[in-house]
């Protein structure tokens, strides 16, 4: 029997999953295809986990973890159904609910975002992720289900997908120049994988979580022409050249690309300081960020041979 069930084998999922497993709990980790790392006490299984069968995996583990993302360019068609799902398998089998979300749903915030700010989302994908939230509270305040969710911003880290790591750092490492559609030195605070997966897996096991939501705290809040000095270095790359997508350049890249046709909504979070407060966070659930230089170190690993 599974202690512990991971929706979804994203460069966190596998995070949180390796997490458990490596402290001696057994963990079944669920994806579409069965994916995810070898370890003898993660069970691998393929299935939808929009249909019925999710109830049956999940069943007798403690908690439930949902670290699946549909793609970017479906969340309002395919995030709904996935979320419906968990939580009623959550339900139906007494599992504690653990979400992974981000800051979306908060909307553009004046000054740092805290974890008792109020959802006021003002972007499609926005309204997703609070609609996912305002729905799992409902459950909860109606005692059909412990619930809570560890919110993160933009991630770093090997494998990691974020604004920064496909269109800045995996240009650092190549040695090429950078068009980025934000501001490059507007403060923004980044998200570590791992740090999300031990955030995750703290709020599985503090009796403080349930109802409430958790920032994980940033490894870094430096602005993009900062961090990606600070990548090329670590990388022993030359100094990055940096520019501005200008308006017109992302138009035209939307029109071609389906999921960069979902940026221009989300660009109040890259046009100005984003930054996540995660004092709480820290204070209760005991996480600490991973300093930024073994983030980068680990990033830079990757990088292709010039």
């Amino acid at each position: 029997m599974s202690e512990y069930v991971v929706v979804g084998a994203g460069s966190t999922g596998v995070a949180t999953a390796v997490l458990l497993a490596d402290a001696g709990a057994r963990v079944r980790l669920v994806t579409r295809r069965g994916t995810g790392p070898s370890h003898e006490r993660i069970e691998r299984v393929a299935a939808d986990a929009t249909g019925p069968e999710l109830a049956e995996l999940t069943r007798g583990a403690r908690a439930l973890f949902n670290c699946a993302m549909p793609s970017y360019d479906r969340w309002p068609s395919d995030f709904p159904p996935l979320a419906a799902s968990l939580l009623a398998a959550a339900e139906s089998t007494g599992a504690d609910y653990v979400m992974l979300g981000n800051t979306y749903g908060y909307g553009p915030v004046d000054g740092p975002a805290h974890e008792d700010l109020p959802l006021r989302p003002s972007s499609i994908k926005g309204r997703v992720r609070a609609q996912m939230w305002h729905d799992a509270e409902v459950a909860y305040r109606a005692g059909r289900v412990r619930v809570t969710e560890v919110r993160a911003s933009d991630y770093l880290g090997k494998g990691a997908v974020s604004p920064f790591t496909l269109m800045v750092g995996a240009q650092v490492l190549a040695g090429s120049p950078v068009s980025y559609p934000g501001d490059l030195d507007a403060a923004h605070s980044w998200t570590y994988t791992a740090d999300a997966a031990r955030t995750l897996v703290a709020a599985a096991h503090n009796e403080q979580s349930w109802g409430r939501a958790w920032h994980v705290p940033s490894t870094s809040h430096a602005p993009v022409r900062d961090l990606a000095t600070r990548l090329a270095h670590a990388a022993g790359r030359p100094d990055p050249q940096l520019g501005r997508m200008t308006s017109a350049a992302l138009a035209d890249i939307a029109r071609q690309d389906s999921i960069m046709a979902e940026v221009p909504e989300m660009l109040y979070l890259y046009d100005r300081p984003n930054i996540l407060d995660a004092t709480i966070t820290a204070s209760a659930l005991q996480v600490a960020p991973t300093p930024v230089e073994r983030v980068l170190d680990e990033m830079a690993q990757s990088a292709p041979a010039l």
